[in-house]
């Protein structure tokens, strides 16, 4: 059991360090263009669904990047709420819904 705690912990910061990482990836790639800077939307929200929302919304406002879209800024926090409640979840069941 105290493997499966510790594959979650390391796959919960993996998740969020790639987080960090992708946002600063499109920040340094597409500038200040306006035109290009929406087409990595769909590889934010995916990240942030796999667990890294708290990463990506804290590193919006340190790398003071795409703080201006509305999407993010509301949709964010909403699925970091969200994977907040399903770590505390999981981690207080012991896993047991894995379990079939």
């Amino acid at each position: 059991m105290l493997l499966l705690y510790i594959i979650f912990i390391v796959y919960i910061l993996a998740v969020n360090f790639y987080a960090v990482l992708l946002l600063k990836s499109q920040r340094d790639e597409f500038g200040r263009d306006e035109a290009k800077m929406h087409s990595g939307d769909g590889k934010l929200i995916l990240t942030a669904i796999l667990g890294g929302a708290i990463a990506i919304y804290v590193s919006m406002f340190i790398l003071r990047y795409r703080t201006k879209n509305l999407l993010l800024m509301i949709l964010m926090p909403v699925i970091g709420v969200l994977n907040v409640y399903f770590f505390i979840m999981a981690f207080r069941s012991g896993f047991t819904f894995f379990i079939v």
